[in-house]
C-alpha cells in the first residue's frame, strides 16, 4: 500500500512539473484565499491588541456613564453618535456625593460640542469639552503653563478656556497664550492654561483638546441642559462592581425608574468595555476570514476545471496504464493526489505570502507609532492547510472519478 501511495505521489509531482505555468495558475486561487485568511486573522489580532492596549492605558479602575439604556452585552445608542439627553449635571453631582457612591475617588462630567476658536488672524476648529474641575484627577495629564478650571469657575459661567498643546501652537505659535483673550462663538474667553503635550491615548488626541467649564459650555456655547457622559475613578479595582451598583441605584432613584429594563442610562467599567470590544473584534475577524475563505471555493473550481482538462489530455496515458494492469483505484488515487498536491502547495505558498505581508503591515504600523503586535496564529495555519486539503479532495474527486471510469480500449482510441 505504501509503495502504491509513493508511486502515486511521484507521478503527481512529475505531472505538475511538466506544466509549471498551468500548475501555478491553478494554485493561484488557493494562494490568494489562504493568504487572505492568514492576513485577515493576523491583522485582526494586531488591531485587536492595539485597541485593547489603548483602552487599558486609561486604567482598570474607571467607570463610564452614558445616556440611554442598553442590553448588557451591547453598546448604548449614544456611543454610536446618537444624541440622548437623559443625563444631567445634577446627576453627576449626585453621583459624586460620598453618601451615594462611597467608593468613587473622583468624577468628571462632560458636555461636548464643536466650535471655532479665533485669535487675531488665526483660527482653530475643533471639539470643545465642557468639563468639571476634577478632570485631571480622572483623566490624568498635566498643566504646562497657567492652571486648570477651578470649582468656582465650573458653576458661575466663567468665560475661561484651557488649550491642548497643539491648539495653542495653531493659534499662538511661540507666543505666550496664558492671559490672552480668544473668541469662541463671538464671545471673548480668557486663556487660563495650556496642557502639557500628551499625545494620543485610547485613540484620543489629548493635544487637540479644548476645555471650558461645563456650565459655560451648556449655557453659553451649546445652549443645552444635558451632558454627554460621566467618567469616574474608583478608589480600588476590587470595589468596581459595588460602585457600579451604587451608581445605578442613585440614577434610578433620581430618574424615578423601577426595574433594570427601564434604565435610561448605561454604566460600564473599563473591564466590561474591554470584554465587549474583544467579543466584537473576534466576531469581525472570523467573519472577514470566512469571507476570504470563499475565494478558496473559486480556487477549487479552477482546480477541478484544470484537472478535467488534464484527464482529457491524458486519456491515452490512462488507457495505456489500465491496459498494463492499473486498476480503477490506482487511477483514482493518482488524480486525487495531483489535486491535493496542487492545493497543499498553493496553501503553503499562501501561508508564506500571508506571513510576509502580515509582518510588513505590523512593521509599518509600528513605524507610524502604533503598538501593533505581529501575530500569526497556529490556528490560522492549521485552518488554511486543512481547508486547502479539503478543497483538493472535494474538487478533485469528480475529475479523478471520471478518469478512473475510462475504458482501456476507448481510451487508447482517443485522439
Amino acid at each position: 500500500m505504501f509503495l502504491v501511495l509513493k508511486q502515486s505521489i511521484e507521478i503527481a509531482f512529475k505531472s505538475l512539473l511538466t506544466q509549471k505555468a498551468r500548475s501555478f495558475l491553478t494554485m493561484l486561487g488557493i494562494i490568494i484565499g489562504v493568504g487572505s485568511v492568514v492576513i485577515i486573522i493576523s491583522v485582526g489580532a494586531g488591531a485587536q491588541s492595539l485597541i485593547l492596549g489603548q483602552i487599558e492605558t486609561l486604567g482598570a479602575n474607571l467607570i463610564g456613564v452614558l445616556p440611554g439604556g442598553s442590553e448588557e452585552d451591547e453598546p448604548p445608542a449614544s456611543a454610536m453618535g446618537i444624541v440622548i439627553t437623559t443625563l444631567t449635571y445634577d446627576d453627576a453631582m449626585a453621583l459624586s456625593k460620598k453618601n451615594n457612591v462611597p467608593n468613587l475617588k473622583a468624577l468628571v462630567a462632560y458636555s461636548n460640542g464643536a466650535a471655532t476658536l479665533e485669535w487675531g488672524n488665526n483660527s482653530y476648529e475643533g471639539t470643545i469639552s465642557g468639563v468639571t474641575h476634577n478632570y485631571m484627577l480622572v483623566e490624568g495629564g498635566s498643566i504646562e503653563s497657567g492652571r486648570f478650571i477651578s470649582e468656582e469657575e465650573e458653576t458661575n459661567l466663567s468665560k475661561v478656556v484651557v488649550l491642548g498643546s497643539t491648539v495653542k501652537e495653531e493659534l499662538f505659535g511661540e507666543s505666550v497664550a496664558v492671559g490672552k483673550r480668544i473668541k469662541i462663538k463671538k464671545r471673548l474667553f480668557e486663556v487660563i492654561g495650556v496642557m502639557a503635550e500628551r499625545g494620543t491615548v485610547a485613540f484620543q488626541d489629548y493635544d487637540n483638546k479644548i476645555f471650558v467649564p461645563i456650565k459655560t459650555m451648556q449655557k453659553v456655547i451649546a445652549g443645552v441642559n444635558h451632558i454627554s457622559m460621566i467618567r469616574a475613578k474608583v478608589d480600588n479595582e476590587n470595589n468596581i462592581d459595588r460602585a457600579i451598583e451604587d451608581m445605578k441605584l442613585t440614577l434610578r432613584d433620581r430618574h424615578d425608574i423601577t426595574g433594570t429594563e427601564n434604565d435610561d442610562f448605561t454604566v460600564r467599567s473599563s473591564a466590561q468595555a474591554l470584554d465587549m470590544i474583544t467579543v466584537i473584534t473576534n466576531a469581525l475577524r472570523y467573519f472577514l476570514a470566512a469571507m476570504a475563505a470563499l475565494s478558496l471555493i473559486v480556487g477549487g473550481i479552477g482546480i477541478m476545471n484544470i484537472m478535467l482538462v488534464s484527464v482529457s489530455e491524458r486519456t491515452r496515458e490512462i488507457g495505456l496504464r489500465k491496459a498494463v494492469g492499473a486498476n480503477r483505484s490506482r487511477i483514482l488515487v493518482q488524480f486525487l493526489f495531483e489535486s491535493i498536491t496542487v492545493t497543499l502547495f498553493g496553501g503553503f505558498i499562501g501561508i508564506v505570502a500571508g506571513f510576509i505581508i502580515s509582518y510588513i503591515i505590523s512593521f509599518v504600523a509600528n513605524l507610524l507609532g502604533y503598538d501593533w503586535a505581529f501575530s500569526v496564529s497556529i490556528f490560522s495555519i492549521v485552518l488554511s492547510l486543512g481547508v486547502s486539503a479539503m478543497v483538493g479532495v472535494i474538487f478533485g474527486v469528480y475529475p479523478a472519478n471520471k478518469a478512473s471510469k475510462l475504458e482501456p480500449v476507448e481510451a487508447l482510441r482517443y485522439e
